[in-house]
């Protein structure tokens, strides 16, 4: 629309000498994006992007819709005759208008009360959700439901977690062909317009990314597949490659178009030097790439791809999106052993607690050339919040911790429920919308409740914060009844209900972070075991619990009830056997999945 109308002249006086007109970037205004598409789906039963909607002089809503064509067609009004109408209908009938627009943003209020559930939280809640996940699965080609189909990374995260193998695999192996996957140069693009994940819209996101690197890192870990850690090296170079920046942050995306082709850059010829047997047709006798590429074929083709004009970048830095990130980096860098990795997760944390942090601690929502703005949301918190507990514990480096729970701390005070339980999208002190929501699913990305939640469960077994456990049960009350409706849209809040029901298991590492006995207490893949590095008497986990004879010591703890402490490796190996769990891939290693021979 942009193109067809914004920039047409005649459409363009219709909108100065009738409206004012504010253009919205959902991504840096994630909270008008939220509200207004409400409205929109209310007012029409459907909603999307582009989005247009009609607003009084105080906010509410009374006329909306998504696309509307330059001229009539299929039987949807040019855009200039929405403006005429609507600006005719404002000068007629306004008494009228604003009584409707009042009522609808009542009701938009009334239905964004959701109560919280007064059955009993248990676990069966995630058997029940892993068979109606199981009900949507596309058994020939993974993922869930029908085309377009989007990567469901936090689904897939849950499933590992429950040893859920079957459909994991399946959508693991068919994303990583080819296609979706960008196996030149690493990295997903946005979507799938097929069910076979082989034909994307082209545009790469930070945040499918940054979820996907844990995904196949843990899918590695758990199902011992080569290719996968593939995956996960090729999609972290690429994120280092194109969308870091200097600041030390990384840039949002990267267009689908290049000089207004989509996949221009991306797709190739029958002329060009790429193997015939991985070529699958797009459009235009443009063809993308699946299949497997040895390491020189695929080094060739992105050189030659370098040459070719490249898609635009959106360079502004988003802090939720970078938490994300920052996650991804810290832990694959951890468990690849690659120093370059952990350089780049520190360089994001410090921009996150830098540029992106305001004056009093706050943080901001984005940053754009040396300006930051808008103040942060709840998923901003959420998200730097989980990445900088992981960086904590790729590094060992205590400053992290601390300023996870001080951001997670700022989120309670900001964003809290106290009266229904959950967490506000907007802060108490933030804009005041129409309507103040609560983002509970996790699509495309975490939901700013459920990455909290889980974030807060790990804190409060770290800490011992029982309010931290209350504030996180107060999400899950709120989201149960949902959750049993759609399973696979609540992926993340899934594996913070798996950890919420895990018997609590603590690690406590005092002293060197590098030492054998501290990689060997971080090897294995246990994602509901949390882990604080010391020493630091003002953490109760770590409180009072030193070296042994001025060596690097292990305290294996449930519920902060502590095994005698451990300087030796093997001494965490036997641990481990007698709880029966199996060891996880070395850095080094490229292991087989256990099989006949």
């Amino acid at each position: 629309m942009e193109r067809e109308s914004f920039e047409d002249e005649e459409t363009a006086r219709l909108m100065n000498e009738h409206f004012v007109s504010i253009k919205v970037d959902r991504e840096e205004r994630p909270d008008v994006d939220a509200v207004y598409m409400d409205a929109v789906v209310t007012m029409t039963g459907h909603g999307g992007w582009p989005m247009t909607v009609f607003l009084t002089p105080d906010g509410e809503p009374f006329y909306g819709g998504t696309y509307y064509p330059p001229e009539p067609r299929h039987g949807l009004p040019s855009f200039r005759q929405v403006l005429e109408a609507v600006a005719e209908a404002w000068g007629e009938r306004r008494t009228d208008i604003t009584r409707q627009a009042a009522s609808l943003t009542e009701h938009l209020r009334a239905s964004a009360q959701t109560r919280p559930s007064n059955e009993p939280l248990t676990a069966s809640l995630l058997a029940e959700a892993v068979a109606g996940m199981r009900r949507h699965f596309d058994p020939a080609w993974g993922g869930f439901g029908r085309a377009p189909k989007f990567p469901p990374a936090s689904v897939l995260e849950f499933l590992l977690r429950r040893d859920e193998t079957e459909m994991a695999e399946k959508t693991l192996d068919s994303m990583a062909l080819g296609g979706m996957y960008d196996v030149v140069g690493g990295g997903f693009h946005r979507y799938s317009v097929d069910r076979e994940w082989l034909v994307p819209h082209f545009e790469k996101m930070l945040y499918d990314n940054a979820l996907l690197v844990p995904a196949y890192l843990h899918g590695w870990l758990v199902l011992r597949k080569d290719r996968y850690r593939r995956v996960v090296e090729e999609t972290i170079d690429y994120l280092l490659r194109e969308l870091r920046l200097p600041e030390g942050g990384f840039a949002s995306a990267q267009d689908a178009d290049t000089e207004g082709v989509e996949g221009l850059t991306f797709t190739w010829t029958p002329e060009d030097p790429v193997p015939r047997d991985v070529l699958q047709p797009f459009e235009h006798g443009r063809f993308v790439v699946r299949g497997e590429l040895d390491r020189d074929t695929q080094a060739r083709l992105l050189s030659l791809r370098a040459e070719r004009a490249q898609p635009a970048r959106d360079d502004k830095v988003i802090a939720s999106w970078n938490g994300l990130a920052l996650a991804a980096l810290a832990e694959a860098g951890r468990r690849l052993g690659r120093e370059d990795v952990l350089a780049a997760a520190r360089d994001v944390g410090a921009f996150l607690l830098g540029p992106l942090s305001q004056p009093g601690g706050k943080l901001y929502r984005t940053w754009r050339a040396g300006r930051a703005h808008t103040d942060g949301f709840l998923e901003d918190y959420a998200d730097v919040a989980n990445g900088l507990y992981e960086l904590h514990v790729a590094t060992g480096e205590l400053r992290w911790l601390e300023e996870s729970r001080r951001l997670a701390l700022l989120a309670v005070e900001l964003f809290a429920d106290g009266e229904r339980g959950g967490f506000f999208h907007t802060a108490a002190d933030g804009e005041r919308l129409v309507n103040r929501k609560k983002e509970l699913d996790d699509h495309p990305t975490p939901s700013g409740n459920s990455m909290l939640a889980y974030a807060l469960l790990r804190l409060a077994r770290i800490y011992g914060d029982e309010d931290f456990e209350r504030q996180a049960v107060g999400v899950f009350r709120l989201a149960a009844p949902l959750v049993a409706q759609a399973p696979s849209s609540f992926g993340h809040l899934l594996c913070a209900l798996d950890l919420h029901f895990s018997t609590p298991r603590e690690i406590a590492i005092i002293g060197d972070p590098g030492s054998e006995v501290a990689r060997a207490a971080l090897h294995p893949y246990e994602p509901n075991t949390v882990v604080a590095f010391g020493p630091a008497d003002d953490i109760a986990l770590l409180s009072g619990k030193t070296e042994v004879r001025g060596k690097a010591a292990v305290y294996v703890c449930e519920r902060f009830a502590c095994r005698a402490p451990v300087t030796e490796p093997e001494a965490l190996a036997s641990e481990r056997q007698e709880r029966g769990r199996p060891s996880a891939p070395s850095p080094g290693q490229t292991p087989r999945r256990p099989g006949p021979p």
